[in-house]
């Protein structure tokens, strides 16, 4: 039998919860145990890579290398894993997956030396990238009606809320213990995993004979365009583009095996990855929704905290605390959304989840210097339950009108989409953020010039208050120096401001699009076609 759902007279007898017999339910729910795992070790190192850097005796440019690696290999397994769970079956890929992002977060831990750390991370991130479509494609095969529905949010409310707690839990162990409890923390999660699943999902089999038709040179272009785009989204706005040496090949070297590799995708009978899904009209738009999600989920996860680090001053705890408020709007929104997904249009839902999520990142657009958490829990507490409003739908639509010996491969395809909408998100942050602060700090001051009678006053009024201390040439040099931070710090929110308005406008484009959706049958993805 090829990876496919076991009938239903093979399904082992016992007691049920939600429809599945209870030791394949148990199975799923460690399942997502492990996706959240994966995901949350997307951004838990984010706001200790100074703790990392330090350890390590890295560079601030080398120690970003730490997320960064872990990013492009499991951007690389995501699309992947489809195939791998047909030739290996869910279980096997699955405990695999666990137990090699395990040894591998051990091994993080005991790194010495930057090499070693981006070498286990990458390894991390390869491994443990097949868990998190696997869960998605799971779903529909085990789970039927409102139970699917029900699984729907918990994966939703999963894959949104890790890396919205993940600079927060980073921030507790690394100031709790050390960096290295980062990756200790998986340790004995991982190997709970693996147990559970190997023991409690035996939702369908392997096919050994897809390895005789395993397409090597389509992985190799697959990983060469997926780790060229990665670095080059990464990397390009550190270094102005094109203009670095290094950012330019690998964008060329991108291109080419980018072109190759769709053109392989396309032409033979066993790709590495079928992306024939995307000519089912709903997966189509849902894909791009899932690509908006990412670049709203990771966009404002970066962008936000970095404005309370860098204007405001706030160390690890406190910028996870702030953002907490992002993950109790989920948790209060999953049984809500949940209810709602079973009695209305799925459509209705996701345009209210786009319009909501562009207001709050709008109403998020009004940062100062003084914005804090009394400004700031609204708009994120309204992000946290657009973004869940969003999440369950689009899993419903993009992979509901699937047949189901495509959707492991679709739901590889969507999870890439919204890894993608992440780096290509973060990019474009950076890059915007550079080009509007310059424009607005050389407008600032040209507004603070010795011809403004505003700026010639604050300089004399600050001079004063420091000649006492400095005398006077230092004084009015320093209060020159003051200026120049103040200009720059108001070039900085204001650039910020303007990102975010800017991503705010991408959702509330993207709502009338839900008009080209049909809503999935019952059973479908899965359900029978």
């Amino acid at each position: 039998m090829s990876a496919t759902t076991m009938p239903a007279a093979a399904a082992p007898a016992g007691p049920l919860v939600l429809g599945v017999p209870r030791r394949h339910f148990f199975g799923f729910m460690s399942m997502v145990l492990g996706m959240f795992m994966a995901i949350l070790d997307i951004q838990i190192v984010s706001a200790s890579i100074s703790d990392i850097q330090a350890g390590l005796a890295a560079s601030p440019d080398e120690a970003s290398w730490v997320q960064t690696s872990y990013l492009i290999a499991e951007i690389v397994m995501i699309p992947l894993s489809g195939f791998l769970s047909r030739l290996l079956s869910t279980r096997l890929l699955f405990t695999i997956s666990a137990l090699g992002f395990t040894i591998f977060s051990f091994a993080c831990a005991m790194a010495t030396s930057l090499p070693e750390m981006i070498v286990f991370r990458a390894l991390q991130g390869f491994l443990g990238g097949a868990m998190i479509p696997t869960v998605f494609a799971s779903a529909f095969l085990m789970f039927k009606g409102d139970q699917r529905t029900r699984m729907s949010v918990l994966i939703g409310l999963t894959a949104t809320l890790a890396p919205t707690i993940g600079p927060t839990l980073g921030g507790l162990l690394t100031e709790t213990f050390s960096w290295h409890w980062l990756f200790l923390i998986n340790v004995p999660v991982g190997l709970f995993i693996a147990w559970s699943v190997w023991t409690n999902v035996d939702i369908d089999q392997g096919d050994s004979r897809l390895f005789a038709r395993f397409d090597w040179i389509g992985l190799g272009l697959m990983a060469t365009f997926l780790g060229c785009l990665e670095y080059v989204m990464e990397e390009g706005p550190r270094w102005d583009w094109l203009q670095d040496s290094t950012v330019l090949s690998l964008a060329v070297i991108c291109m080419i095996s980018g072109a190759l590799f769709f053109h392989r995708a396309f032409t033979r009978n066993e790709p590495i990855v079928e992306l024939r899904a995307y000519g089912n009209r709903n997966f189509a738009i849902g894909a791009l929704f899932a690509f908006l999600v990412g670049v709203g989920l990771y966009g404002s996860v970066y962008l936000i905290p970095l404005y309370l680090g860098r204007i405001r001053g706030y160390n690890s705890l406190q910028i996870g605390e702030t953002m907490f408020i992002t993950g109790v709007g989920m948790f209060m929104a999953a049984p809500i959304v949940g209810r709602l997904a079973r009695s209305v249009d799925l459509r209705l839902i996701m345009a209210v989840g786009l319009l909501a999520n562009g207001l709050a990142i709008w109403m998020t657009a009004q940062l100062t210097t003084q914005s804090s958490f009394t400004e700031l829990w609204i708009p994120l507490g309204l992000r946290g339950v657009a973004t869940l409003t969003i999440m369950v739908p689009v899993n419903q639509v993009a992979l509901g009108t699937l047949p189901p010996q495509m959707l492991k491969n679709a739901s590889g395809l969507f999870n890439l989409m919204r890894n993608l909408g992440g780096a290509v998100g973060l990019a474009l942050i950076n890059t915007l953020v550079i080009d509007r602060s310059a424009g607005h700090r050389q407008h600032l001051a040209e507004s603070a010039g010795w011809a403004r009678s505003g700026a010639t006053h604050w300089l004399d009024t600050m001079t004063s208050a420091l000649t006492p201390r400095l005398g006077s040439v230092q004084a009015e040099s320093a209060a020159l120096r003051k200026l120049s931070d103040v200009v720059t710090q108001q070039a900085l929110i204001l650039s910020y401001n303007d990102v975010l308005i800017l991503m705010a406008g991408l959702f509330f484009a993207a709502a009338p699009l839900v008009l080209l959706l049909k809503t999935p049958r019952p059973g479908g993805g899965g359900g029978g076609h």
